[in-house]
């Protein structure tokens, strides 16, 4: 096996590269982009980019440039031109809505009508899957490969790029272990990896249960705030004990705990919304001032997690109807859908009617 890194490899690699506030090169052939993170970017570096031939444009998505009133010429994105007299500071507060109120002066914004914005696209997925602020600042480039070299970034070919963003990447075994838990004193906790070194997840199997019958499953997204901290603004550690309750009533279930925080989103990312929430605006129009869509999360990984533990169908614990249609899509079959109700409190009471009204939860 060769020791240079593979096509995901590198990607994993750009995701890291642009959390630090490195450039990532997208392109082969004549045709590339030199890209840098807009919520870790510095001054140095901006006037590094701005160095470079090409003139520097802010790719935004179609979300974030509805908020600040930039025309997306590109529909689900904007490209817009990077002012000559403006620093890091600003290229942030045009990513960031948490300094909307602080900076409200931003434009006018000119945005880019010509040209291609393919690359610009796969540019804000990888900040995306970064969990960082989906806002990248980049110059286009006719010699990619030569400028990665040069500047010893990460590059990335674009068709590479696409195919492992949208790719669900298998999840491994890495260890398990007897754990006796409040819930139930016959547990097991089940840790698994994706191939390609990305956030681990876990399944927590209560009791011994049958693989050749459908099993009581939960999916549970991972809520620092709610699962952790006991916080009334989601139903979410309600809903998890009482499903870890249920199972150890029926003797036996599997809860997968995925870690999706804030659907998606990523803890900074989810306490960016919380802001935005007490600035009157609800879950979704929070996350799509951010430049985020309403759910993020992708709930292949469960079905994966239950055909590796040996279920093929599921008694399904949840309110939300995707996570039925996503697991009959994946080969899982819902034998019933099993209603989760936890109750709500002056803190949540809007907060489930949005995903009820919203988000199609069938409270």
């Amino acid at each position: 096996m060769s020791l240079l890194p593979t096509p995901s490899e590198l990607v994993a690699r750009a995701r890291s590269d642009l959390r630090v506030g490195l450039p990532v090169v997208i392109g082969d052939g004549a045709e590339g982009l030199v890209a840098l993170a807009a919520e870790t970017l510095t001054g140095p570096r901006l006037d590094a980019l701005r160095a470079l031939p090409g003139r520097p444009a802010v790719a935004i998505t179609g979300r974030r440039a509805e908020t600040l009133k930039a025309r997306a010429y590109d529909g689900d994105l904007a490209r817009v031109r990077l002012p000559a007299d403006v620093g890091a500071g600003w290229v942030r507060a045009l990513a960031d809505p948490g300094l909307d109120l602080a900076e409200p002066m931003k434009g006018p914004l000119v945005t880019e009508r010509e040209g291609a914005a393919g690359l610009h696209r796969l540019a804000l997925l990888l900040a995306k899957s970064a969990q960082l602020l989906p806002a990248v600042v980049a110059v286009e480039t006719e010699r990619p490969a030569a400028l990665a070299a040069d500047l010893g970034a990460t590059r990335l070919a674009p068709a590479a790029l696409a195919a492992d963003l949208a790719l669900h990447h298998p999840l491994l075994p890495v260890a398990a272990a007897r754990l006796p838990m409040a819930a139930a004193e016959a547990g097991r906790l089940h840790i698994f990896r994706p191939e390609n070194g990305g956030v681990e997840h876990y399944a927590i199997e209560i009791g011994r249960p049958d693989r050749t019958a459908p099993v009581l499953a939960r999916l549970h997204s991972a809520c620092f705030t709610g699962d952790v901290l006991g916080s009334l603004k989601c139903d979410c550690g309600p809903q998890l004990h009482a499903a870890l309750a249920a199972m150890a009533q029926d003797g036996a279930g599997v809860l997968l705990y995925l870690n999706q925080e804030g659907r998606g989103i990523g803890l900074a990312n989810k306490m960016r919304a919380y802001s935005l929430q007490d600035q009157g605006f609800d879950t979704v129009e929070a996350n799509h001032r951010l430049g985020f869509e309403d759910d993020e999360r992708d709930f292949r990984i469960g079905a994966d997690l239950l055909r590796r533990m040996g279920f093929s169908a599921v008694r399904l614990m949840t309110n939300n109807p995707r996570k039925v249609a996503m697991m009959e899509a994946e080969g899982v079959a819902v034998a019933e859908r099993v209603p989760l109700v936890t109750g709500s409190n002056r803190h949540n009471a809007h907060y489930l009617a949005v995903k009820r009204d919203k988000s199609g939860h069938m409270l």
